[in-house]
């Protein structure tokens, strides 16, 4: 008996409810009456929830329900005693209880997710991104080069200068574990792209589109 809803919210101009909203309210129809709804669902935040807060409100006994519906907001920001505690909780959790953990992006809790997964029903919403040049040079890194220029068209698109992102990948390069010849390599590939920028031989946008293939392609990727 417990929910994850897994990404961030968001709500269409015309529609009354977010996402996350409207597949709460449908969760509590299907499961609480409506005359007893408010008494049967509880609100909590990770932010300021206390283990022992928690208890309690997993031990409450529905009122003129078959079932409670205990929301946990913000559930990326468990800490690790709660975390541990709902695993065991899952394991043998009451059918009076629905425990409905609700996190906006996974990131840290890819250990509690993968433990918890067995026991929930997922719901996954859009995840937005916050990208900067250190997502840039993870696909670099890890070669998928098709991610990687859907980043920087992001970046640029969201008014990031191009000579911040190659500073940016000039960074990751110089402070990555790979050998010195491989360094110097790609630190060519950035001056090279540097120079056609400032010169205006090659547009800004194509001059890195073709840095990040050349890096992707690289046989040894860095670290």
């Amino acid at each position: 008996m417990v929910y994850l809803f897994i990404g961030q919210d968001s709500r269409s101009p015309d529609a009354p409810l977010s996402h996350k909203d409207t597949r709460l309210k449908q969760i509590k129809e299907e499961f609480l009456p409506k005359s007893v709804a408010d008494f049967n669902l509880d609100i909590l935040y990770a932010e300021t929830l206390k283990l022992k807060e928690l208890q309690e409100k997993l031990l409450a006994l529905p009122v003129k329900s078959a079932k409670r519906i205990v929301v946990i907001k913000n559930a990326q920001e468990l800490g690790p005693e709660l975390d541990d505690f709902i695993l065991r909780w899952a394991k043998q959790a009451s059918k009076d209880i629905l425990l409905l953990l609700d996190m906006e992006k996974q990131g840290k809790k890819e250990a509690f997710l993968r433990n918890i997964y067995k026991y929930a029903r997922i719901f996954r919403f859009k995840e937005v991104l916050a990208l900067n040049t250190f997502n840039l040079s993870r696909r670099i890194e890890q070669r998928n080069a098709g991610y990687a220029l859907e980043v920087l068209s992001q970046l640029l698109k969201d008014g990031e200068r191009p000579e911040r992102i190659l500073g940016g990948l000039r960074y990751a390069v110089e402070n990555s574990r790979m050998s010195a010849p491989e360094t110097k390599r790609r630190i060519r590939f950035l001056l090279e792209c540097d120079i056609e920028i400032k010169t205006g031989r090659v547009k800004p946008v194509f001059a890195l589109e073709k840095l990040i293939v050349k890096l992707c392609a690289l046989a040894q990727p860095f670290h």
